[in-house]
């Protein structure tokens, strides 16, 4: 397995649950994080390797990238493993899911990679590298099929793995909380890149929103911390080390980073504001090619905007502020969204770790 940054360790070690339940002698090694390591995963390399974003981040890192993924397919071509799964992380794992499907092992992609909001053309590059695809939304397969690739909707592990009643007074308990404030969490993302461009802005909201009554936290992955902590300029911010769910669970409202981060916060039936700001090269590269008007996975899932989205101009400690204020002052509007969230999440709670084990046996079988 391969999996980048700390959305493909979480995805990943949910996988390997459901595939050590399936086959308890499982012997899995690659390229994983913490979480993967916690199931029993060798790792070969630490999963922040492949933690870069953008067309800027990964020319800085190619050369030791183009070295690893080198490696790693010769190593896994003189180990053949049963399979291989390259767990999101498109750009690293679909040339080595290609080098390792032309000599004879079996591949599976982990999240279809989204085809379905920009760059059509990679289907082509999935074509090529995976067997089978095992995709998190029930809209994914259908496209995948018209090209003639192997898909399974899986649902999404955290789907099954967040409550459908997320416990506020126990984490609120658990990261003192007082019960009768205000909570609102901060989550810039995991990448540097994220700290970088997206942290200020939502520091700089929370020093607009500060009241009496009003808290902030911050989860913030433990190697980044000391980039966040110049950052706050004395706006009274709790960090914490990881728990984000905790921070979800125990908050009222979130500002929060696109991508995975978006739907945990749709899952845990949070109003939520989504974020994004990125190197000016990459936004230039970037900003022509969506086809849809959505950029968070809620509303992605939603067809509509479901909750706003602020993204690289727009961006800005005033606009977050506004957008935050209308949530916490609209109660209908709040109740109106947690009842779609609880509509999501009943859609992809589909126990995916026993349907990509399957689907993966299947593979294996054929």
């Amino acid at each position: 397995m391969v999996a980048g940054e700390a959305s493909g360790d979480l995805l990943a070690s949910l996988l390997l649950q459901g595939l050590r339940a399936r086959w308890p002698g499982l012997s899995s090694e690659g390229i994983g994080g913490p979480k993967m390591i916690a199931q029993g995963f060798e790792t070969w390399w630490p999963h922040s390797k492949l933690s870069i974003f953008g067309y800027v981040d990964a020319l800085m890192n190619l050369r030791e990238l183009l070295t690893i993924r080198k490696q790693l397919g010769k190593r896994l071509i003189a180990d053949r493993p049963d399979v291989f799964i390259g767990v999101d992380a498109p750009d690293f794992n679909f040339g080595l899911e290609t080098r390792l499907r032309q000599a004879g092992i079996k591949t599976v992609h982990f999240v279809c990679p989204s085809i379905w909001a920009w760059r059509p053309e990679r289907v082509e590059t999935i074509r090529r590298a995976a067997d089978h695809v095992l995709c998190l939304f029930p809209f994914e397969p259908g496209i995948l099929h018209k090209a003639g690739i192997g898909a399974t909707y899986v649902g999404h592990p955290l789907a099954d793995t967040i409550s459908a009643e997320p416990p506020r007074a126990a984490s609120r308990e658990a990261l003192g909380l007082p019960e009768g404030d205000t909570v609102i969490a901060l989550l810039p993302g995991s990448r540097r890149s994220e700290i970088q461009y997206i942290a200020p802005a939502l520091i700089g909201a929370a020093q607009r929103l500060a009241r009496p009554g009003r808290r902030f936290v911050m989860p913030v992955v433990p190697g980044l911390r000391a980039l966040v902590e110049p950052l706050l300029g004395g706006v009274d911010i709790q960090l914490i080390d990881g728990q984000s769910h905790a921070a979800l669970a125990a908050c009222d409202l979130t500002l929060v980073a696109s991508g995975t981060a978006t739907l945990e916060a749709a899952l845990f039936k949070r109003p939520m504001v989504i974020a994004y700001r990125m190197n000016a090269l990459n936004w230039w590269r970037m900003k022509g090619r969506g086809l849809l008007p959505w950029v968070g996975l809620p509303n992605i899932l939603a067809r509509e905007f479901l909750v706003p989205e602020l993204i690289q101009h727009d961006c800005t400690p005033e606009n977050l502020a506004r957008e935050a204020e209308a949530w916490l002052a609209d109660a209908p509007r709040r109740a109106a969204v947690h009842e779609r969230f609880v509509q999501l999440h009943q859609l992809l709670r589909q126990d995916t770790a026993q349907r990509a084990s399957d689907a993966i046996a299947s593979l294996l079988r054929a």
